[in-house]
């Protein structure tokens, strides 16, 4: 029993010999994960691009009351994007905003972690009051939201996920093959020992990418008291900082600890790694969307989520490894996820006290590059909600060359004068001072 019983003629060894290779090769397959089959996306799980760009669509146009929705556009070099934007408020025309706190929310940076979108129409449903979370009672969910205006940004990396579906399932960078969460100014473009460029690409210069573009204005002009930037891939709670292996001192990183400890201990069952980016996964990530909200926003309490991971998954089972597959894990992340977002709505604002405690950065903080201040100036806000009036980009790209050339020639014509005057120095004629 167990054995393959190989007989004499010639048609029983071809059999013995492939039923010999097929044992081999299923051995293999256990001992090298590699060689399996991926898995698939599970569309009866998980909204397409465009339908989940409906379902929100739909949303906000059922609850004019609560929502708006904007689109922000940009790109360059050939290369288009575009940020869709949901903000929240309860009775937004009868209250002035100022007297709110507000929240930044952003998902999907990474194009392969699909779930994080999930997690982002179920918090938008909660919203809407079309759905509750587990275990809130509605008075006092309500109680809650009138103090806050929240933005939710649940595709942040449109193009990426586009390639996602169209086959490529480990694919985390945009469009163009930069990974927007290693495009931030903080510390940009510093490589470890194990830099992976496909893994962690992190463009020309900071902000080179649309996308990252758009969410630098986005959360300038709303100035949040709360940041969260929700990937998958483990379950964690992470704060700054991500480029180096300490956490920020002082108050304010004392009652995110705290926050982070209760989110744990009520919503992760106690699973979650608690701590900094950089000292709790191992590696250090230089130019991070968290670190910029902390350093140069000045946000006060930002983090990073990591809502799934299965780790027993193959590194190249891309959509295993990132999104949970079967109904059961995958409405287990969304309810436990979005019941601690609304822990932290809650919990949040009574840590940080009153809206104006808020410590805004300056001008010269915020704007880092000649191009950024040439887009500062040329934009305008019309609310604290984020909308805007900008230039045509096409005159901006002019005035930034106009610049550039007038620098240019400034500095030639300086050397060119420089020059003339130290020839007619050396040319002129030597004369006495004294008559002969």
């Amino acid at each position: 029993m167990g054995r393959l019983r190989c007989l004499s003629s010639a048609s029983s060894i071809n059999f013995c010999f492939l039923g010999c290779l097929q044992v081999l090769l299923l051995v293999n397959a256990k001992t090298n994960p590699e060689t399996t089959s991926f898995t698939p996306i599970n569309r009866d799980l998980y909204h397409s691009t465009g339908d989940l760009r409906k379902e929100i669509k739909a949303m906000v146009h059922r609850h004019p009351d609560k929502f708006t929705l904007e689109t922000f556009k940009s790109g360059n070099k050939g290369y288009r994007a575009e940020v869709g934007v949901v903000t929240y408020c309860r009775r937004r025309q009868d209250t002035d905003d100022s007297s709110k706190f507000r929240i930044l929310l952003s998902f999907g940076q990474h194009g392969r972690e699909l779930i994080t979108s999930e997690l982002a129409l179920r918090i938008l449903s909660i919203l809407s009051e079309e759905s509750l979370p587990p275990n809130m009672d509605p008075a006092s969910l309500n109680s809650t939201l009138d103090k806050l205006i929240i933005k939710v940004v649940p595709m942040e990396n449109l193009n990426g996920r586009e390639l996602v579906e169209a086959g490529d399932l480990c694919e985390r960078r945009n469009g163009r093959g930069v990974d927007l969460n290693r495009n931030w100014s903080v510390d940009w473009g510093k490589k470890e020992k194990d830099y992976d460029p496909y893994e962690e690409n992190p463009g020309t210069a900071p902000f080179s990418e649309p996308e990252t573009q758009i969410m630098r204005k986005l959360a300038i002009s709303f100035d949040p008291h709360i940041w969260v930037n929700v990937h998958s891939g483990m379950e964690a709670l992470f704060m700054p900082y991500d480029h180096k292996n300490t956490t920020p001192t002082g108050v304010s990183s004392d009652q995110i600890k705290s926050l982070l400890e209760e989110l744990n201990h009520l919503h992760c069952h106690k699973r979650c790694m608690i701590g900094s980016g950089g000292g709790s996964v191992g590696y250090l990530a230089h130019g991070t969307a968290t670190d910029y909200m902390y350093d140069i926003v000045k946000v006060p309490m930002a983090f990073t989520f990591e809502i799934y991971g299965d780790g027993e998954a193959s590194s190249k089972d891309c959509f295993r490894m990132f999104n949970p597959t079967d109904i059961n894990m995958f409405n287990r992340v969304l309810n436990d996820w979005s019941a601690a977002f609304f822990t932290i709505f809650k919990l949040g604002p009574q840590q940080l006290g009153e809206p104006q405690s808020k410590v805004p950065a300056s001008n010269l903080e915020k704007w880092v590059s000649i191009d950024e201040y040439l887009e500062g100036y040329l934009m305008e806000r019309s609310s604290r909600y984020g909308k805007k009036r900008e230039v045509l980009e096409l005159g901006m790209q002019e005035i930034r060359t106009y610049f550039r050339l007038f620098w240019l020639s400034s500095v030639l014509l300086m050397f060119m004068f420089c020059s003339r005057i130290s020839k007619s120095k050396c040319s002129r004629p030597i004369v006495s001072a004294i008559p002969l």
